[in-house]
């Protein structure tokens, strides 16, 4: 299993845009096959800026995701909000403490 981080930044003016998008396709992104979980982040400081945590069982999940017909629509549908270019990480979760 690995972590996807994604962080988008948007034009103010488009930020409901985006929790409209995300509202209607997330259960779609969570069940698809390889992703284990799902949460939408808004930072603090900069309330145009949102990250997505997203769990992968594979890297190949998260591939044939990135090819899949949902990701193409949301994708080009959210790209056309952003005020700048965003970041990606995949990350290997290395502990979680409870």
């Amino acid at each position: 299993m690995f972590v996807r981080i994604v962080k988008m930044s948007f034009d103010k003016t488009k930020v409901e845009d985006f929790k409209d998008l995300f509202h209607n396709k997330k259960e779609h992104i969570r069940n698809f096959p390889g992703c284990t979980f799902l949460e939408l982040y808004r930072d603090k400081e900069h309330s145009n800026v949102f990250f997505t945590y997203s769990y992968w069982n594979s890297e190949s999940d998260l591939e044939n995701y990135r090819q899949s017909e949902l990701f193409k629509n949301v994708w080009a549908q959210t790209k056309q909000l952003f005020n700048d270019k965003p970041q990606a990480w995949s990350v290997d979760k290395v502990m979680t403490l409870d």
